[in-house]
């Protein structure tokens, strides 16, 4: 005979995320705890309803019943979590706002330098460039690259462009058999 189906101390919980279900697979995870206690059905009966396997169906159960028991921690929304991330969206753009203040009005940002100050106000290490995929990712970007040396003497280039001699010359139109330039 069947072993007796655990969790009656977690119905109440499954009956509340069953009413408060707003995707298929809250509504499953609910389901799959009610089922088995107020419909009597077995385990593979559940799976069935479900659509999906026996092994996901108990698998469901069991991590229902210990996080609603306080066992595991509750999971994180999936508008919080972004794979990895030590941070959420919202604790970067304050980081961000902190200390990139003068850089709104037009100042010049040195990135090494701001990865610590960033660093600190996060409260943890991050890589440089973990540090440009965040200043993109809030949309922060390089508005004109560097054409000069900040030590350069525009007069003498532009001299030198006006009396360079020129590098391609352009050649009249030939035939395939004769040189280009002839």
């Amino acid at each position: 005979m069947a072993r007796p189906f655990t969790g009656k101390s977690s119905i109440e919980a499954a009956r509340k995320a069953r009413d408060a279900a707003r995707t298929a697979a809250e509504l499953r995870i609910a389901l799959a705890v009610l089922l088995p206690l107020e419909a009597g059905l077995s385990l593979a009966q559940t799976a069935l309803v479900l659509g999906r396997s026996r092994h996901t169906t108990c698998a469901l159960r069991t991590d229902f019943c210990a996080r609603a028991s306080g066992l595991r921690a509750a999971r994180r929304k999936k508008s919080e979590l972004r794979n990895r991330a030590k941070s959420t969206l919202q604790a970067e753009a304050a980081a961000l706002d902190a200390v990139l203040a003068g850089a709104a009005q037009g100042a010049v940002l040195v990135i090494p330098g701001l990865k610590e100050k960033i660093e600190a106000h996060l409260g943890h290490s991050i890589s440089l460039a973990g540090v440009y995929r965040m200043l993109a990712r809030h949309g922060w970007r390089k508005m004109a690259p560097d054409t000069e040396h900040p030590q350069g003497n525009a007069q003498a280039r532009e001299e030198w462009k006006k009396n360079s001699r020129p590098i391609w010359r352009k050649c009249a139109p030939s035939s395939p058999s004769s040189s280009p330039c002839g």
